[in-house]
């Protein structure tokens, strides 16, 4: 059974420039994923999707495998990560490389660990799944969440107004780190999360959304913060 870890990279961050290979707590934090990929012993290649040459000799020196720059099409900020993930597969099979099971670990993602991607990936296997992905709890009910407008505050969802929270059902999110995925299920359906997806629950400290400063500062201490509880 071939797997195959992909790393999607590109150079041009907009919010945080060189975001893939920016120093996170003493390395690039791209090398973060690649290690937790290698490390898990779960991959025939862990290879890295960019098109910038800097980023591509981070990954290469780290241990990941660069084997085809990713196409300008792809490269772009309206590039999705399905279409990035098409073109690598379509590139290995030109190649007459096939893999039936792929894993695409964001470059971004300091808090993925070889046993979450091990865990993962046996829920995939295990329940047959077409995908395996972590989410994370949200802190308060979304029916209970509000609207602005006008300077006026009203229920998003009014129906529940009265509703204690605790009876309401609890809602996750996805905390943008990997995704496990059957490729050929979900190549079929041209979508990551299928009718058949299953997740693994991940705590607040053991993830966060990098999207601007403040966000990478918080990264480092719940990083930092884990390690020592740990």
């Amino acid at each position: 059974m071939a797997n195959l870890c992909i790393i999607p990279a590109r150079g041009g961050s907009k919010r945080i420039p060189r975001k893939n290979i920016k120093p996170f707590l003493g390395k690039p934090i791209i090398a973060y994923s690649i290690e937790a990929a290698l490390k898990s012993n779960l991959f025939d290649e862990v290879m890295v999707s960019t098109d910038d040459t800097e980023i591509a000799e981070i990954a290469k020196k780290h241990g990941a495998k660069v084997p085809f720059m990713r196409s300008k099409k792809n490269s772009n900020d309206f590039a999705t990560t399905m279409s990035v993930l098409q073109e690598v597969m379509e590139s290995y099979k030109m190649r007459g490389q096939l893999f039936e099971n792929v894993c695409c670990i964001y470059p971004c993602a300091p808090f993925v660990t070889k046993d979450k991607l091990q865990s993962a990936y046996h829920k995939l296997l295990d329940e047959s799944l077409d995908s395996v992905f972590p989410v994370i709890e949200f802190t308060t009910p979304v029916e209970r969440s509000l609207n602005i407008r006008e300077n006026k505050v009203t229920f998003k969802y009014p129906e529940y107004t009265n509703t204690r929270s605790q009876d309401i059902e609890q809602s996750y999110y996805d905390a943008g780190q990997f995704y496990w995925m059957n490729w050929q299920a979900v190549s079929k359906q041209n979508k990551i999360l299928t009718s058949n997806s299953g997740a693994v629950i991940v705590s607040h400290i053991e993830a966060q959304d990098i999207d601007n400063e403040v966000d990478w500062k918080l990264a480092e201490l719940k990083y930092q913060l884990k390690n020592i509880v740990s």
